[in-house]
């Protein structure tokens, strides 16, 4: 059933995002483990055309958060104000509660209202006043960030990016697809065509069947071995949490299901890694002087890591 959800929703989108089926299979992995997923990339690439085709397919709301300086956590949550009618206060809903949510260039927001998502991100609530308010199910933060452009950006703190379950890139399409991308947009917009594949209840009870993808001990054992591997690094000076150990665990889970298997294997270990690990790993400052970078320890980590053996 996983499998059959995930290759509609993947051919769907892939009618207006063209030869990104990767990156539309991890964010839903994202979703069906009730995670979020950080895109790190150039503007242009089609971040929120995926998004806005992603929630068209899952027939889910959408809502988009243009972050900016001035941006405040009320802009974000909402805001309880008094109705002179009613002569009571009433809660206006900010664009945080809807199913999918873009948080586009979610660097260039201060701290305060980078803290606003930290709660509905993990808790899947948020307060206000204090009365808190849970959020639509599911809930998927979509959220972008630009590793160029520097100025008037605030770069995420540990606690931030380590509530994103996976950090990727789109990067440029190849010629071929640029090509196919221009003739498929000459006449028209293919967004207008979308149509639904799937209803949120249904998503919901594909999360809960993720839960039931069995893995091995000899494959659990071996997830545990790779993110200890990172926290024994010599060049990184803060390894994975436990929270980076169950992300891994539900990844490994959610990618096994969504390829028509109530298994995992150590092959779902070894590619989930580098998307789930490499963002929550601190490298010191002498291997950055080297020129060494994070995504090139985890995959040392990975190739250094003996996988266990299936007879």
């Amino acid at each position: 059933m996983i499998q059959t959800f995930a290759q509609k929703v993947i051919d769907n989108v892939g009618q207006v995002i063209i030869g990104k089926k990767n990156i539309t299979e991890l964010a839903l992995i994202a979703l069906l483990c009730e995670g979020h997923i950080l895109f790190e990339d150039v503007p242009g690439i089609g971040k929120t055309t995926l998004a806005r085709a992603l929630a068209r397919s899952l027939g889910c709301e959408f809502s988009r958060i243009q972050f900016t300086p001035d941006l405040l956590p009320s802009d974000v949550t909402g805001i309880s104000w008094y109705n002179l009618k009613s002569q009571e206060f009433e809660f206006r809903p900010g664009p945080i509660m809807a199913q999918i949510v873009l948080a586009d260039e979610i660097n260039r927001a201060t701290p305060r209202t980078q803290s606003a998502l930290l709660e509905a991100m993990q808790e899947q609530q948020i307060t206000v006043d204090r009365d808190t308010y849970n959020l639509p199910r599911p809930f998927l933060v979509l959220a972008t960030q630009n590793p160029i452009e520097l100025e008037g950006t605030f770069p995420l703190p540990e606690a931030q990016i380590d509530r994103f379950l996976i950090k990727t890139t789109l990067g440029y399409p190849n010629e071929a697809e640029e090509n196919d991308l221009l003739l498929r947009y000459a006449r028209q917009d293919p967004m207008s065509d979308l149509e639904p594949v799937t209803t949120a209840a249904q998503i919901q009870e594909m999360q809960q069947q993720v839960r039931q993808v069995r893995v091995e001990d000899s494959v659990r054992e071996y997830m545990v071995k790779v993110v200890r591997a990172t926290r024994d690094h010599p060049a990184v000076d803060l390894g994975v949490s436990p929270r980076g150990s169950l992300a891994l665990y539900r990844t490994c889970q959610a990618r096994a299901a969504i390829q028509g298997r109530d298994y995992v294997l150590p092959d779902d270990v070894k590619a989930m890694t580098p998307t789930v690990l490499t963002h929550r790993i601190h490298i010191s400052p002498q291997t950055r002087l080297r020129g060494r970078t994070p995504d090139e320890i985890v995959n040392e980590v990975v190739g250094e890591v003996a996988a266990p053996v299936f007879q």
